[in-house]
């Protein structure tokens, strides 16, 4: 069997050398930063005193057949200790490095030379360093390949006169000993190796016991691609996720003069002015759909293995492949960033109900609704009035079924399959024929038993009384949609303290979602702490006396309608703490009732 993998010792500036000749790729410096001040210090720290810091991982691509026959040597790729390797290039190279705004910043390290035992011998730099003679303010300038160490010595003992040039000359040799600390790396092989494997040697060699996320993986490889203009892929894609975010972010990202001459600048300019939360993508999110957009396949370790230009038939590693894969995937983020296509699918789950942001209960599965929204699209054999229907219904099907919580990947790499072998039609009939009358009158009664107020069962409840512009209980007029997006209260029906007053004292038990509804704030102050059976019956008085303290329907008839649209039994005038468990079990019937009815209607 073939080695898969080499272990090398390479000092310090022997591995920044390495990325900075390009010889290793390290796609992170090109993104924020995810490391705080205080730990670039602390692994400054740890290599000045000689502690281990970790392996790097290095993943070699394969070796790529060019359209000739000749080979290209495969692209060395850090996949493990991008962000040790970053704060060591900005505090010791003197790298500038972008924050979470993308804005560039060097962090720098300042060092205390004749720190005493109980004084830390490095710092983040700050002002009250800065005025501190006795600190080197930034040891970035000790590393670089201009630096005088005579002069240097020479003005540090000038300005700090008690210190000879024989001792402080001996700190300085310490800290520039750092340069030849030596550091662990392992050099994966991948063309021995699959991706599966490469992420469980990741899982065991990494200290924390991280999991190498598949998109992160993928993105390193885009962004190490510079002969098919991942680079600026990768920034798109980076760019299109804070944008969404951050809209006034806009201005900054102009700044980038680079990416303003690509094709994808453009096309994040309407991000600017939005303002819509519903869907808020990151970076894996985008790179999922317009990946699945392009290829019926839903596992992005897949995607990996196109970007390296693997032929899945004959297993070899082909330029030509690799060059398709780029081309592809950048027409799939052009087409995700449109901005027609990308408000008119928030449009079909707004139009669905969901309406606000806390109605959404899972973005992976908003990740496969825009990828089936873009591939209809292009589909002649589907009617285009009507894929906003089709999108809504595998939406509202999918997020009640749990399609795509458990195991997503391979639950969306099936979908797209079935849909190219048997066309999208045929396998949504198919799909739907789980939703039988068992689901809708037994399980889908059972899933509503649950006092989890972000349950995807009383989300798409909620978004079917916003897409029936249902009004709010007790209030003609006032819809329940504004309810869910301005100032309304959840309130329970059968108050909790008069619950556990009575002995019903089980937080499960009283917060379940079928004793919630939606109430305005006045409605909520009137009903108050009463049990149910005295404000419902209040209500009904109301009609006879014209004084109005709860609400504002004015005939029995009102009532009726208005209880029916929130799926309230009529009965619960009658009914006391005793009767409880039997209006939980009735409004349950009623929900799943009204839900099955509202996605008959989609």
């Amino acid at each position: 069997m073939s080695e898969k993998y080499s272990v090398h010792d390479y000092t310090v500036e022997q591995s920044l050398n390495f990325i900075k000749s390009n010889e290793i790729a390290i796609p992170e410096i090109q993104r924020p930063f995810g490391w705080k001040g205080k730990q670039v210090r602390d692994l400054v720290d740890s290599l000045y005193k000689g502690y281990p810091t970790g392996y790097l991982i290095i993943s070699k691509s394969p070796d790529l057949k060019l359209k000739d026959g000749s080979l290209s040597v495969g692209k060395k790729i850090m996949i493990d200790g991008q962000q040790r390797v970053t704060a060591m290039m900005t505090a010791l190279s003197g790298l500038e490095v972008f924050n979470a705004d993308f804005e560039k910043k060097h962090i720098a390290i300042a060092y205390n030379p004749f720190a005493k035992n109980d004084e830390e011998c490095f710092a983040v730099q700050d002002n009250a360093i800065l005025k501190d003679k006795k600190w080197i303010h930034d040891i970035s300038v000790i590393f670089q390949t201009s630096f005088d160490s005579f002069s240097f010595v020479q003005n540090f003992c000038e300005t700090n006169p008690e210190i000879t040039p024989k001792d402080f000359n001996q700190q300085i040799t310490k800290l520039i000993d750092i340069k030849n600390r030596k550091l662990g790396v392992i050099e994966l092989f991948d063309k021995e190796l699959s991706i599966d494997e490469v992420t469980e040697i990741f899982i065991r060699i990494n200290s924390q016991g991280t999991k190498l996320n598949q998109a992160d993986f993928a993105m390193s490889r885009i962004a190490a691609n510079e002969t098919y203009g991942g680079n600026m892929l990768r920034k798109a894609i980076d760019y299109f996720s804070h944008l969404a975010v951050d809209p006034k972010w806009y201005p900054e990202m102009t700044k980038d003069e680079e990416f303003a001459k690509t094709d994808y600048a453009p096309k994040l300019k309407w991000l600017k002015d939005d303002n819509d939360d519903i869907y808020d993508p990151d970076y894996s999110d985008m790179l999922r759909v317009a990946f699945m957009s392009q290829y019926p396949r839903g596992k992005m370790k897949d995607l990996v293995s196109l970007l390296q230009g693997r032929d899945f038939e004959t297993k070899d590693f082909k330029e030509s492949i690799a060059e398709e894969t780029f081309k592809n995937l950048s027409n799939g983020v052009l087409d995700y960033m449109n901005e027609y296509n990308f408000k008119q699918f928030i449009l079909a789950i707004k139009d669905a109900g969901f309406i606000s942001k806390k109605l959404i209960t899972s973005d992976i599965t908003l990740d496969f609704v825009y990828t089936l929204y873009l591939r209809l699209l292009k589909d002649s054999s589907i009617d285009k009035t009507k894929v906003k229907n089709y999108v809504q219904r595998w939406y509202v099907m999918s997020t009640l079924t749990g399609r795509y919580i458990s195991s997503p990947e391979s639950a969306m790499d099936l979908d797209l399959r079935r849909i190219k072998e048997k066309g999208f039609l045929p396998w949504l009939e198919e799909v739907e024929k789980t939703l039988s009358d068992t689901f809708w009158n037994v399980e889908l009664v059972q899933n509503l038993e649950t006092s989890s107020v972000n349950s995807p069962y009383i989300c798409v409840f909620w978004a079917a009384s916003c897409r029936e512009s249902s009004d709010s209980l007790f209030n003609e007029g006032s819809k329940f949609s504004n309810l869910i997006t301005t100032m309304g209260d959840v309130h329970h029906i059968f108050p909790k303290q008069y619950l556990i007053d009575n002995g019903i004292n089980d937080k499960a038990k009283y917060n379940q979602v079928a004793n919630f509804t939606y109430l305005d704030t006045p409605t909520n102050i009137a009903v108050g702490k009463d049990e149910p059976c005295k404000y419902f019956t209040k209500v009904f008085e109301q009609c006879k006396t014209g004084e109005y303290h709860i609400g504002n329907l004015k005939s029995e008839e009102a009532i009726k309608k208005n209880l029916a649209d929130n799926c309230i039994p009529i009965e619960i005038k009658n009914w006391t703490f005793k009767d409880y468990e039997k209006f939980l079990t009735e409004r349950r019937k009623l929900m799943a009732a009204k839900i099955r009815t509202y996605y008959e209607k989609l």
